[in-house]
């Protein structure tokens, strides 16, 4: 019965990954749109402005989130451990922080709607009028 309940428990995990539609979402003020390649680095450290020209903030969901790990896997192609492997390297050599972060979208979306120049992603369902999609991986 256990065992049932497990693998049924793994099985729902997984059928929410697999549905999840990440999308990235601006400040009202940010570009229209956004490419991948530009997503990724913003994310990885080797950029920091939007398509717009403006300094751009990047915010992120807490480690061994669905959509963050849809988010990576997509944009980025580094997991929860690579991803921290690579800010601690950043930070031990002076060369940046990791993005904030937030755990759930409904403070995500809440910070990239108050702060001018933010991006982050959600769920598409997740969505609504404070905040602007401008890409869709």
């Amino acid at each position: 019965m256990i065992k049932h309940g497990i693998v049924l428990l793994a099985g729902l995990l997984c059928s929410t990954v697999l549905h999840a539609d990440v999308v990235i979402i601006a400040h009202s003020s940010g570009p229209d749109s956004i490419t991948e390649n530009e997503v990724r680095d913003i994310y990885l450290n080797r950029s920091q402005q939007l398509p717009n020209g403006n300094r751009a903030t990047a915010f992120e969901l807490t480690a061994g989130t669905p959509i963050r790990s849809e988010f990576h896997n997509k944009i980025t192609s580094r997991n929860d451990a690579q991803l921290k492997a690579f800010w601690s390297q950043q930070v031990f050599t002076g060369r940046g922080q990791p993005p904030a972060e937030f755990g759930t979208a409904a403070a995500m979306k809440a910070s990239v709607s108050t702060t001018p120049g933010s991006i982050g992603y959600i769920d598409e369902s997740d969505v609504d009028s404070s905040v602007k999609v401008i890409l869709k991986p």
